[in-house]
């Protein structure tokens, strides 16, 4: 039976980032996609106009008809927006019992918040001890451990704190790390494993958080070892902002196609 991935997060009408990108990535990845709505944003690759919250009770509702008959493999979540649904969705995925990965969309590319302030500790406390791989960017991992990110080590210091906080792995994603390179570590209690790719000089990334969450949840959906998903998700969305469409007239999507790296 082909793979399941239930993708709870925020509806992005331009297309790039949001279900939207979780649907093109784990589809695109040979996995069947279902969808949790969490917020209709009105959005462009300018930013974000509007935001329209759905009851966490509805958000529920979405993702149990789509378990109840479809099934559930995996369960990936990017924009929750508020501390209802974080913990709400926090139940759902304990009830599930499948691997959960969590992107901790805090704010848009261009700088919009997508989380409320009392919905932070509700995702430190209850979401993120539950995933089987939380995935902050630099700027979410200062706001989740309270400390300075600058450099590769800042990154490891910091998915430290989340690892004796009770986080099983985190993946610590390094675009907003200067440098030549982008350097992702993976980090677990028993080591880490670096992925690395040259950076390519382009204003075309949004969607690359919620397909790099997506493309693991769909690797962990097929059986694989956590290393192995993690590693064909780095490539998949390192060819995936190489082959951005041009798309806009500000932050454009990346070109998410047919699988990267196997």
């Amino acid at each position: 039976m082909i793979a399941r991935v239930l993708a709870i997060g925020g509806s992005d009408s331009s297309g790039g980032a949001g279900v939207q990108a979780d649907i093109k990535t784990i589809t695109a990845l040979g996995a069947y996609a279902t969808t949790a709505i969490t917020a209709v944003t009105a959005q462009n690759t300018l930013g974000v106009a509007a935001i329209h919250p759905l009851p966490a009770a509805m958000v529920v509702a979405q993702a149990r008809a789509a378990i109840d008959d479809i099934g559930c493999d995996a369960i990936k979540t990017g924009m929750l927006g508020r501390a209802a649904i974080v913990l709400a969705v926090a139940d759902l995925a304990a009830a599930a019992g499948v691997p959960l990965v969590v992107d901790p969309v805090m704010a848009a590319t261009t700088g919009a918040a997508l989380l409320d302030a009392d919905a932070l500790g509700a995702l430190r406390e209850r979401l993120a001890p539950q995933a089987a791989l939380l995935t902050p960017n630099a700027p979410e991992a200062e706001r989740l451990t309270g400390l300075a990110i600058a450099t590769t080590d800042d990154l490891r210091r910091a998915g430290e704190r989340l690892l004796t906080s009770g986080v099983k792995a985190v993946l610590m994603k390094g675009g907003h790390v200067a440098g030549e390179s982008v350097i992702d570590v993976l980090m677990t209690p028993d080591g880490e494993t670096r992925f690395e790719s040259l950076r390519v000089a382009t204003g075309h990334t949004h969607g690359t958080g919620c397909a790099l969450a997506s493309a693991s949840a769909a690797g962990l959906a097929q059986g694989m070892a956590l290393t192995e998903a993690v590693a064909r998700a780095h490539a998949f969305v390192a060819e995936a902002i190489r082959r951005a469409p041009g798309l806009g007239g500000g932050n454009g999507p990346i070109g998410i196609g047919p699988a990267a790296g196997g």
